[in-house]
């Protein structure tokens, strides 16, 4: 009995997935293009009906189970730049493989609504994911890139990023959402190549 009871908790590190959203907490910061990550993992939890309503290792966390797996949802709050620093104690203490990770993040250098999902890769200046770098101590990991578009004119890139999404893109803004949503369970469900394939084109 007593074993049994303890293998109800035990968790199958290979069935459990942790998929974390990048952006800065606060209210300020809430609708900002930069947290985009932070609204994809919002969504998920929306999928999962699950709430963020505990902070562990410097995240806001939460966890549900989608098709048989594990799903463990995490919103830094370490602001941007020291993202890693929650990723890396998360990964250690749920001894999640780097590649049952997933990074979300918004990406100046892809056009709005743009989804690419890739298997490893440097952080091309993204500074939160130069921090989970730091702090996994490899490039070897999954990440999700959302496409927020480049500035406009001669505007700098912290300050767009750090703009509100305009309410006129609220419609497509949504539409983008679910569809990374697909996209990031497909890849705790049936793997990063499957995900891949279907979601890494420009349309929405």
């Amino acid at each position: 009995m007593l074993a049994k009871f303890f293998n109800m908790f035990s968790q199958d590190s290979s069935q459990t997935y942790l998929i974390v959203g990048l952006g800065n907490p606060g209210r300020n910061y809430r609708h900002n293009r930069h947290n985009i990550g932070f609204m994809l993992v919002g969504r998920i939890a929306e999928r999962l009906d699950v709430r963020f309503s505990r902070l562990q290792q410097k995240a806001l966390f939460t966890d549900g189970r989608y098709r048989g797996k594990k799903i463990l949802l995490a919103k830094p709050q370490t602001y941007m730049n020291n993202s890693g620093q929650a990723v890396g104690a998360l990964a250690r203490f749920y001894k999640i493989p780097l590649n049952n990770i997933l990074i979300a993040y918004d990406d100046v250098d892809l056009p709005f609504a743009t989804i690419r999902l890739r298997g490893s890769g440097g952080s091309a200046g993204q500074k939160g994911m130069k921090s989970i770098i730091q702090h996994l101590k490899t490039e070897e990991f999954p990440r999700l890139r959302l496409g927020i578009d480049r500035p406009p004119g001669r505007m700098s890139t912290p300050d767009y990023v750090l703009q509100d999404f305009p309410a006129d893109l609220a419609d497509d803004l949504a539409i983008f959402l679910d569809r990374a949503a697909d996209a990031a369970l497909k890849f705790a469900h049936e793997g990063l190549e499957a995900a891949m394939t279907q979601y890494n084109r420009s349309e929405s």
